[in-house]
């Protein structure tokens, strides 16, 4: 395969709903370009691009591929991604190395829910989009309807390049506006380029201007030509449409059969013509070290986007080339750990299909195997450049899971695996939370979860359970209260004894410790000898208020106390969550001369705490979340009635980029499986963001319950 320049090089990332035949259009590319020799099919799992076990068995994308094809001259670089937006981290990887999307829609569903997601993650990554109206030829095919609902989405920025004549089961031929002529395909494949008929002319013609206008307005000196002239050129409308890409003001509309090729070859000029060269999109940003310009000559860097791992080939390392040329044999330092990599081997990749090269030039993308430690987001450049470039920001998850392995004996197992499966998908977020004593899995949804479970039962053959992640409440009191506790053992030798009195109350922020307190008709007046405070990990305060006067407990085991209350913080006395936010006052006590120790006082100090946390009107806190959601107007008032029943406290309502947006507060304990009953509500369209509040009292009743059902818990044991 020849060696590429920077300009020749085009990368596509293919975007789309499920279903709405992106692979398929991966396919007809790779056919036209001579990559492959027959076209395969999803319905066959014969695709270049699907070629996981778990995409056959699935009968969808699952990950993003990368593919190429070599067109007119050029090389195109394709990165095949899932339609399902629960699977959206191969879709935000693709497009921080890719510098246009193709929009796959297909014309007999048009606008999805999944070609929504893609529209968003294309606008927040600021790429130029194509619109690919696909499946032209089926029976329920509506071209008008799908160029509607674009154009309530995009407006005036939606943009005719083609049309189809007869949209349905005899759909054959395309009249293409810019190149003012008619494609008409034969059963065989074959394409005739014909001047356009007399019946499509008018419209033709129209469409034509409307064209001419948009490329016009995105250039000054083009504006000034299209007035003197009343037209442009094929290369002047090029050149405006290109613009007009770029600034994403205009998105073109090509129509397709990928399953017949029908409209492809052209399609594919057309992005080898017009489409953004890699140096044409901004340069993703450095955080450290030497800035590079994406030019064959300067020094090399690369950018990782992707690791997989395979079966017989191990772990796959994709990247781009982002300044300089990157050769087979040359070592580059991983700018995280600083340690260095040789690449001994450089493919350009077809799907599972890999071709060694000698050499990548800046812009663009390949993959290499056997690196040490690089993974997904690092950077490799010469040692004395340093440089860094910024990492791919993956979507928050949603949807968390705890997984725990059937057989005790598979525990480690199972870590090894969500070890791996984190790196290849990087929106999964694993972790051991020592608090709730679950393994917690965080991702994107329900059928993303179904996933990693497919991962564990067919490859790794480990049996484990998915439960519901036990909710991390907060304990604190509401009033002050007084307790006290002697601890006394003695069974031979030496003893143990220690006596702690104590008074806790309420921390607020700010708040000065007190030296009066009133308990029914007895004051304790206290002598604030020296105050602690200490930042609690959880959240929240621990104030230890020493009082001792006289002597009565020496200095000595006042660290002992503390430890034994912050052992009780840790395990709050009403459900064994942390406690927080409280002040402790000990004030008095006693000792014993031979028998008095460190862990005396320890156990002392954590029951009198125990004691008096029960009687100073505790409470359980919960965590709280902001909430925003968008669903489409005509589910706003079934979204409205399901966050109701969720506990929700609506804030706010309006609407946003065409969906209706509702604002709530909501306790964490009521999202359990909400990503699965919003897209039961809207239909799949729904989506929302969470993100943490605080923390607030729960309802009395909700109270009780927890209580009762740590108490049988405690029993169980």
């Amino acid at each position: 395969m020849k060696v590429y320049k920077t300009e020749e090089i085009r990368n596509i990332a293919l975007l789309g709903n499920a279903g709405s035949g992106k692979t398929t259009l991966a396919e007809a590319m790779l056919f036209e370009g001579g990559v492959i020799s027959r076209r395969g099919e999803v319905t066959s799992k014969n695709t270049v691009s699907d070629y996981n076990q778990i995409e056959q068995d699935y009968g969808n994308s699952v990950f993003s591929t990368l593919l190429y094809t070599e067109f007119n001259g050029k090389k195109i670089n394709i990165i095949d991604t899932p339609g399902m937006d629960e699977l959206c981290g191969g879709v935000v990887s693709a497009l921080s190395v890719t510098a246009l999307g193709l929009l796959t829609i297909n014309t007999t569903s048009g606008i999805e829910a999944g070609t929504e997601a893609a529209i968003r993650h294309a606008s927040k990554a600021h790429t130029p989009l194509i619109l690919v109206f696909n499946q032209l030829d089926h029976d329920n095919s509506n071209y008008e309807n799908t160029l509607e609902e674009c154009k309530n989405i995009f407006g005036g920025k939606t943009t005719i390049v083609q049309y189809p004549v007869d949209a349905g089961p005899n759909f054959s031929s395309i009249i293409d506006v810019l190149k003012m002529k008619m494609y008409k395909y034969s059963k065989d494949g074959k394409v005739e380029v014909l001047d356009i008929p007399d019946s499509e002319k008018d419209r033709a013609d129209e469409l034509h201007n409307e064209l001419v206008e948009k490329a016009a307005e995105n250039e000054e000196a083009l504006m000034e030509l299209y007035f003197d002239k009343g037209s442009l050129t094929e290369d002047e409308m090029r050149k405006g449409i290109k613009l007009g890409m770029l600034a994403r003001s205009l998105y073109p509309v090509f129509c397709t059969t990928a399953k017949k090729g029908i409209g492809v070859a052209r399609l594919m000029e057309f992005i080898t013509n017009i489409a953004p060269a890699p140096y044409e999109k901004k340069l993703r940003p450095i955080i450290k070290g030497k800035e590079v310009k994406m030019d064959a000559a300067d020094s090399p860097s690369l950018f990782v986007f992707k690791t997989s791992v395979e079966p017989h080939v191990g772990e796959i390392t994709f990247f781009k080339v982002m300044s300089g040329t990157v050769k087979e044999g040359m070592d580059l330092v991983n700018s995280k750990s600083g340690n260095k990599e040789r690449l001994s081997q450089v493919f350009v990749s077809a799907g599972k299909n890999r071709e060694k090269v000698d050499e990548l030039v800046a812009g663009d993308i390949g993959c290499t195997v056997k690196l040490k430690e690089t993974k997904y987001n690092h950077t490799l450049s010469l040692k004395e450049a340093g440089t860094v470039f910024e990492p791919i920001q993956f979507p928050t998850p949603r949807h968390t899971v705890a997984v725990k392995a059937v057989n005790d004996s598979d525990d480690e197992k199972v870590g090894e695996v969500l070890n791996k499966i984190k790196y290849e998908d990087p929106t999964f977020v694993v972790e051991y939370s020592k608090e709730l004593k679950q393994l917690l899995v965080h991702g994107q949804g329900e059928y993303h979860m179904n996933v990693l479970k497919w991962y564990f039962d067919t490859i790794h053959k480990i049996e484990v359970n998915y439960l519901a992640p036990r909710i991390p409440y907060r304990e604190t009191i509401t009033k002050p209260a007084q307790a006290d506790y002697r601890h006394k053992k003695q069974s031979g030798g030496a003893g143990q004894f220690g006596e702690v009195h104590l008074i806790i109350e309420p921390y607020n922020e700010g708040a000065a410790p007190k030296s009066m307190f009133k308990f029914g008709d007895k004051e304790q007046k206290l002598s604030v000898r020296a105050v602690e405070e200490h930042k609690l990990s959880w959240g929240g305060k621990l104030v230890f208020a020493n009082c001792i006067v006289g002597g009565s407990i020496d200095a000595r085991f006042l660290p002992a106390i503390l430890k034994g209350i912050m052992e009780k913080m840790e395990e709050g006395p009403l459900t064994g969550s942390y406690a927080r936010d409280i002040i402790v006052y000990v004030y008095d006590g006693k000792m014993h001369p031979v028998d008095s120790n460190e862990i005396s006082f320890k156990l002392a100090g954590r029951n009198a705490f125990s004691m008096a946390f029960k009687n100073a009107a505790p409470k359980i806190l919960e965590p709280i979340y902001n909430l925003e959601v968008w669903v489409p107007s005509d589910r706003m008032g079934d979204a409205m009635s399901d966050l109701q029943g969720r506990r929700a406290m609506i804030m706010g309502m309006g609407s946003e980029h065409g969906m209706e947006k509702i604002s709530a507060k909501v306790p964490l304990k009521e999202m359990n499986k909400y990503t699965t009953s919003l897209s039961s509500i809207t239909g799949g369209r729904g989506v929302f963001a969470i993100a943490f509040d605080g923390y607030e009292k729960v309802p009395a009743d909700v109270q009780d319950e927890l209580l009762k059902a740590y108490e049988a818990e405690q029993e169980e044991e």
